[in-house]
């Protein structure tokens, strides 16, 4: 029997036709759950619709996309109806979905809430626990598979920045069973051993049960116990897992990591000459501000003649010490000048200078006697002349 060989298009379009006149494929409805999700930057959706067993290819073109009242991620559930058909240039059959409604959280997404709230109730994601990256990395710990475009970026990226940086390599599975429990053993590895002085952990991007190794507890714990600082770099810039919250700083990609993880020399060694230049350019300034005060200091005065400047000083020293003479001199003058008014003064008013002109003062019992009635008969007095003194007794 001859067979005639036909194109692979030809093929396609057989099978596609087939599929076409199935009147099951054309209107099914389908309940599975949502992975490696995209949202087209055109407004199709593109995903994959799996169970415990089984998965398939889905396409939301926008006109349909559009009508929904949520946004579909991974780990979703949902029922989905459209039509099964072929995209014939892959080969491949797909759903073409024209609907699509909720039909509950996937049990995977379920555990990641759950665990996150958990986790950050204990204060696993808290800011203030969170270690600084070191500025200069001698050794860069990476955990990730041994294969693959991950190590090879972060080589690839720290060798470029920094040429010395040590990069020692902890192969661990990425992906699958008992994934989690490997990493956190490379972890607390690194740590007993001191093998790095920061660690990244890293895989490429994927679904949610690709990315879960991640989203175990035991890793988000010996992040957590980990002395060592710890990079998270899993998945694209819009993954998010358990790690990348406890980590110590979180990386949009693995090469994002290695650029966070090792400073670029060449720019520090431009940095430093940037700094030189600046402190040659300061110093250079200071130097000749100095010299300037230098010059002006020495045409001053008292570098030119010290001796004037001290032969000022007690020149008018001199003359605040004649100043200080005139005015005692003048303020004796004026006192003695005081002195001789005020003298003049009591002497015309002297009780003494009465007695030059015949009169006299009565005194008895040590004191002047004003008064006739102060006296008695036979009482001595004592007369005050203005040459001495005489004794003398009332007679009546």
């Amino acid at each position: 029997m001859k067979y005639k060989a036909i194109t692979v298009s030809e093929l396609n379009t057989y099978i596609k036709e087939k599929i076409t006149e199935d009147e099951m494929l054309a209107n099914v409805l389908v309940k599975g759950e949502i992975s490696n999700f995209k949202n087209h930057y055109t407004g199709h959706f593109y995903f994959t619709l799996k169970d415990e067993n089984s998965l398939i290819k889905c396409i939301m073109f926008k006109s349909y996309a559009e009508k929904i009242d949520f946004m579909p991620k991974d780990g979703m559930k949902v029922m989905v109806f459209g039509s099964v058909s072929v995209f014939e240039r892959d080969g491949i059959y797909q759903i073409y979905v024209k609907a699509m409604q909720e039909d509950g959280m996937g049990s995977l997404y379920t555990k990641y809430e759950e665990l996150k709230k958990k986790l950050e109730a204990e204060g696993l994601f808290d800011m203030s626990r969170k270690k600084k990256i070191p500025q200069f990395p001698k050794i860069i710990g990476v955990l990730t598979s041994q294969t693959g475009a991950v190590i090879k970026d972060i080589i690839n990226v720290s060798t470029r920045r920094n040429p010395k940086v040590n990069i020692r390599l902890l192969p661990v599975p990425v992906q699958g069973l008992g994934a989690g429990e490997k990493i956190a053993a490379g972890i607390e590895l690194m740590n007993n051993k001191k093998l790095a002085d920061v660690i990244i952990i890293a895989r490429g991007g994927g679904s949610i049960e690709d990315l879960w190794p991640f989203n175990e507890e035991c890793v988000a714990r010996a992040i957590y116990d980990s002395e060592i600082p710890v990079i998270s770099a899993v998945g694209h810039e819009t993954d998010f897992t358990i790690a990348d919250f406890v980590a110590d700083l979180r990386a949009p990609t693995p090469s994002a990591a290695a650029e966070l993880a090792v400073p670029d020399i060449y720019e520090l060694k431009n940095t430093i000459n940037i700094y030189q230049n600046r402190f040659r350019i300061s110093l250079k300034r200071k130097t000749e501000l100095m010299r300037l005060k230098y010059e002006k200091c020495m045409q001053s005065r008292v570098f030119k003649n010290p001796t004037q400047f001290i032969n000022d000083y007690l020149l008018k020293i001199d003359n605040d010490i004649k100043r200080m003479e005139n005015s005692i001199n003048k303020k004796i003058h004026n006192s003695k000048n005081a002195f001789v008014e005020k003298a003049a003064i009591l002497d015309g008013l002297s009780p003494l200078k009465t007695l030059t002109r015949g009169y006299c003062l009565a005194e008895a019992k040590n004191r002047i006697i004003k008064k006739a009635e102060e006296l008695e008969v036979n009482q001595e007095i004592t007369l005050r002349f203005s040459d001495g003194k005489k004794q003398a007794k009332i007679v009546k």
